[in-house]
C-alpha cells in the first residue's frame, strides 16, 4: 500500500473549494428535479432522515435523487440540492477513483450520509477527518477480492463503517463516523508499517530463490546441452548427475556462468561426454590416453576450487572403472543419456540468458498493474524485477507474494492488452475540488443569468408602468378633452338658458314696468296706493294721491288724516310697484290681476 498522505495545501484547497457549497446548496437549480412550487415554510418540510437511514442500513445503490423522486413528499430546496451534490460527488468518485468496483460501490452509499449531512451542516460535512479518510482509500487501488486473509480484512472494515454510520444516523451526530475515521487511519499506519517490512523480507528472499534457480536452471542447461543425442556409460551418468551438476550449480551461483571455475566445470564436463562416448573418443586413441590421465586430477582441482570439502574417492571409482575399459580398447555397455524415462528438464536458454535493460523495466517497479475484467478482475503489484531470471515479482498490497511472470511472457501480455498499468486514480479530495467547483460556476452562470433576468423583468414592468401610465394620461387627456367640451356644451346650454332666461325676465320686467306705469299713469287724485311693510306681521299703510306734478313728474300722498305726506318720483314710483314695495289700490280689478299675473311670471322665471 502507498503511504502517501494528502498535503497540507492541497487540503487548504479543498476546504477552501468546500465552502461553495453552501451557494450551491441554496442557489443551483438542476432541470427534472422534484423543486417545491415555492418557498415551504419550515414546519411543512418533510424530515427525510428515515428514508435516507433505511437506504442506508439497506446497502442500496441507488441515487438520492431517484429516491426523492420515488416518494410523494414535500422536499426543501435545499434537500434536493444536497441530494444532488451528494450523487454528482460520488458518480464522479465512482469513474475516476481507480479502486476495485466492490470498494467504490461500498464508499458510493455514502451519498445517503452526505445528503444527510449536507443539508444540516452545509459544507461542514466534510470535515478533515472524513476527507483525509477518503483520501487514504488510494492506499487499497491494489485491493482485489481474492478471498484470502487481506482481502476480508478490507471487507471487514467496510462491514464496520456500515455499522459507524447507521449508529450517526441514530444519534444524529457525526461523532462514531469520525472515531471510525480515525481508527481507520491509525490501523492504516500499522497495516503499512508491516507491509513495507513484509515487501522488503519477500524481496530479499525471492531475489535468493532467483539466484538459486538461475544457478540450478544454468547447470541443467549445461548438462543437458552436452548430454543431449548422446549415449554414455552408466557411471559417468551417475557421477555427473549425482555430483558436477551439484559443482556446475554452485559455480554458477558463485561467479556466474561466465566465471572461470564455470568454464572450467562446463569443459570437464564435455571431457567425460568426450571419453564416455566412443563415437566421439574412439577417433583420436592418443588424446583419450592423454585425458585419462589427466581427467582424473583435475575433476579434483575444480571440486577443491567450489567446495570446502574433498571429493569421496568412491565418486571417482566409476569414472576410473570406464577410463580403464576405454584405455583396454574396450566398448563398454551405453545407455541413453537423456532418456524420456528421466525426470531431468533443461532449456537451452538459460545459456543465452540477458538481463532485461534497466530502462525497460525500472520505471514499471513498484507500480499496480491490472489483470482481467469486471469480477474477474486482479490487481498486482510490480514489486521487483528479479535479475538473476529476469521474472517479476507480483506481491498484493499487503506485501504477499502473488507469483512470478517471466519478463517477456510479461510483454507479450502487455501487449496483447491481457494486463495493464491500473488506470490513473482520483483522491475524493481532488473528486469535491474538482466537482464542486463545476457545479460553483454552472451555480454563478444561473445567478448571472437570474439577475439578468430579474433587471430584464424590472425593465419590462418598468416599461409596462410607463406604458399603462402613458395609457391612463391619454385616457386621463381623453376624459378631460371629453369633459371639457361637456362642460363647454353645458356651460353654452347654461348660458343660452340663462340668455333666455334673462331675455324673458327682461320682458316681463319691461311688461311690469309698462303696466307700473300704466298704472301709475292712472292714479288720478284721491287715488289710493299701499306701501308694504318690511315685517310680515304689521300691516301695510295706505297713502291717497295727494298732488300730481306733471313738470316734475312728482306724485305727494296723503294718509287718512292728511298727514305722513310722502313724495314719490314717477319713476321711483314706478320701480317700487314693479318691486312690490307699493301696491295701487283702485277700484279697478284689472289692475290687480294684471299684476299678479306680471309678479308670478317673474317669480317663476327666478326659480
Amino acid at each position: 500500500m502507498s503511504q502517501n498522505r494528502p498535503k497540507s495545501h492541497q487540503v487548504a484547497l479543498r476546504k477552501a473549494v468546500a465552502k461553495q457549497i453552501d451557494d450551491v446548496l441554496a442557489g443551483i437549480r438542476v432541470p427534472d428535479l422534484p423543486y417545491p412550487a415555492g418557498k415551504l415554510a419550515p414546519e411543512s418540510v418533510s424530515d427525510w432522515q428515515p428514508l435516507l437511514f433505511s437506504c442506508w442500513k439497506e446497502q442500496r445503490n441507488e441515487r438520492v435523487t431517484h429516491v426523492l423522486r420515488s416518494v410523494q413528499r414535500d422536499w426543501s430546496v435545499r434537500q434536493i440540492n444536497a441530494a444532488y451534490v451528494a450523487d454528482r460527488i460520488m458518480d464522479v468518485f465512482l469513474k475516476t477513483s481507480g479502486l476495485h468496483s466492490q470498494i467504490i460501490q461500498r464508499i458510493a452509499r455514502l451519498r445517503f450520509y452526505l445528503a444527510w449531512r449536507m443539508n444540516l451542516d452545509g459544507n461542514y460535512a466534510f470535515s478533515d477527518t472524513l476527507l483525509n479518510w477518503l483520501d487514504s482509500l488510494q492506499e487499497w487501488r491494489g485491493w482485489s477480492d481474492s478471498g484470502g486473509r487481506s482481502s476480508k480484512a478490507l471487507l471487514d472494515q467496510l462491514d464496520a463503517l456500515v455499522v459507524a454510520v447507521s449508529a450517526a444516523f441514530e444519534t444524529g451526530t457525526t461523532d462514531t463516523v469520525s472515531a471510525f475515521c480515525q481508527q481507520w487511519q491509525e490501523d492504516s499506519l500499522r497495516r503499512n508499517a508491516q507491509a513495507g517490512k513484509l515487501r522488503q523480507r519477500l524481496l530479499v528472499t525471492e531475489q535468493g530463490a532467483a539466484r538459486q534457480r538461475r544457478a540450478d536452471q544454468t547447470s541443467r542447461a549445461l548438462i543437458g546441452r552436452a548430454l543431449q543425442g548422446r549415449k554414455l556409460p552408466q557411471p559417468v551418468l551417475h557421477f555427473i548427475f549425482d555430483h558436477w551438476q551439484k559443482l556446475l550449480k554452485q559455480a554458477v551461483w558463485d561467479s556466474g556462468v561466465n566465471g572461470e571455475t564455470c568454464r572450467h566445470g562446463s569443459k570437464l564436463l564435455e571431457w567425460l561426454v568426450w571419453v564416455g562416448d566412443p563415437s566421439l573418443s574412439d577417433k583420436d586413441r592418443n588424446r583419450l590416453y592423454h585425458v585419462g590421465e589427466q581427467i582424473g586430477d583435475r575433476l579434483l582441482d575444480v571440486w577443491s576450487r567450489v567446495f570446502d570439502h574433498p571429493l569421496t574417492p568412491n565418486a571417482l571409482a566409476g569414472i576410473g572403472t570406464v577410463m580403464m575399459s576405454r584405455l583396454r580398447g574396450e566398448s563398454p555397455e551405453l545407455v541413453e543419456a537423456l532418456s524420456d524415462q528421466t525426470s531431468f528438464s533443461w532449456s537451452g536458454s538459460w545459456l543465452s540468458f540477458e538481463v532485461p535493460k534497466q530502462a525497460d523495466f525500472q520505471a514499471l517497479e513498484n507500480s499496480w498493474f491490472v489483470e482481467g475484467e469486471g469480477a474477474t478482475e486482479q490487481r498486482r503489484y510490480f514489486c521487483a524485477l528479479l535479475e538473476d531470471t529476469a521474472e517479476i515479482l507480483w506481491t498484493n498490497g499487503t506485501g504477499v507474494k502473488l507469483g512470478l511472470q517471466p519478463w517477456d511472457a510479461f510483454c507479450e501480455a502487455k501487449t496483447a492488452g491481457s494486463i495493464r498499468p491500473l488506470p490513473a486514480q482520483t483522491p475524493f479530495g481532488e473528486v469535491l475540488a474538482g466537482t464542486v467547483e463545476l457545479l460553483a460556476r454552472a451555480f454563478e452562470k444561473q445567478r448571472k443569468q437570474r439577475e439578468q433576468a430579474a433587471e430584464a423583468a424590472r425593465a419590462r414592468a418598468d416599461e409596462l408602468r410607463r406604458e399603462r401610465e402613458a395609457q391612463a394620461l391619454k385616457r386621463r387627456e381623453a376624459e378631460a378633452a371629453r369633459q371639457e367640451i361637456l362642460d363647454r356644451e353645458r356651460q353654452e346650454t347654461e348660458s343660452k338658458r340663462l340668455a333666455d332666461e334673462q331675455a324673458e325676465q327682461d320682458r316681463l320686467y319691461r311688461e311690469k314696468t309698462a303696466l307700473a306705469q300704466k298704472h301709475v299713469d292712472n292714479i288720478n287724485l284721491g287715488g289710493w296706493i299701499l306701501e308694504v311693510s318690511d315685517q310680515p306681521e304689521t300691516e301695510g299703510t295706505r297713502l291717497k294721491l295727494a298732488v300730481r306734478t306733471n313738470a316734475s313728474r312728482k306724485l305727494i300722498f296723503v294718509d287718512r288724516l292728511g298727514l305722513n305726506r310722502r313724495e314719490f318720483q314717477e319713476e321711483d314710483l314706478v320701480l317700487a310697484i314693479v318691486e312690490e314695495r307699493i301696491r295701487v289700490l283702485g277700484s279697478a280689478a284689472e289692475f290687480d290681476d294684471t299684476l299678479s299675473r306680471v309678479v308670478g311670471r317673474i317669480r317663476v322665471g327666478r326659480k
